[in-house]
């Protein structure tokens, strides 16, 4: 198996737990309250988090791996990518699935595109920081379940607040 097919197994295997976690917070009666509850003030809220998955799997998909392409929801990005400061929009449950899986088809295919030959490459939006192909990669597998772990506890703190 080539090293980016290993890594495709591991966003793979980690969307089954974002998309898991949603789904238990659908179950619940005020589920749109839990997705807005924020840890504390100034915090992200639980759509941010899950939100800011697949906003960030967009950029990198198009701008970030493929130079003058313009990603999907345009309208949600300045709201969910990184460095952002989240508001209190807090978009539905079926917006949040439905950006998690389109973003990952794009990913997916922009991924496509490349081999094991091209990991040691220096994507044009990676100059600066001098990140290799094969490095993006590597912070995309981290970033998910890093985001997922903050909106996890972030639902076991309402949970705790709430019962």
């Amino acid at each position: 198996m080539s090293t980016i097919h290993s890594l495709i197994a591991a966003y793979q295997f980690n969307r089954p737990r974002t998309l898991g976690l949603l789904d238990k917070i659908e179950q619940d009666k005020d589920a749109q309250k839990i997705l807005g509850w924020r840890p504390g003030p100034g915090r992200a809220h639980i759509a941010w988090q899950l939100t800011h998955i697949g906003v960030t799997e967009e950029l990198f998909a198009t701008e970030r791996l493929v130079a003058g392409s313009k990603p999907a929801f345009a309208d949600l990005v300045p709201r969910f990518k990184g460095g952002s400061t989240p508001d209190d929009e807090i978009p539905s449950a079926a917006l949040i699935r439905q950006v998690l899986t389109d973003s990952r088809a794009h990913l997916l295919a922009t991924l496509g595109q490349f081999d094991d030959k091209d990991l040691g490459t220096i994507p044009e939006a990676f100059k600066e920081r001098k990140l290799a192909l094969v490095d993006v990669l590597r912070i995309i597998a981290w970033h998910e379940p890093h985001h997922q772990g903050q909106a996890h506890i972030t639902f076991n703190l309402y949970k705790a607040a709430h019962s």
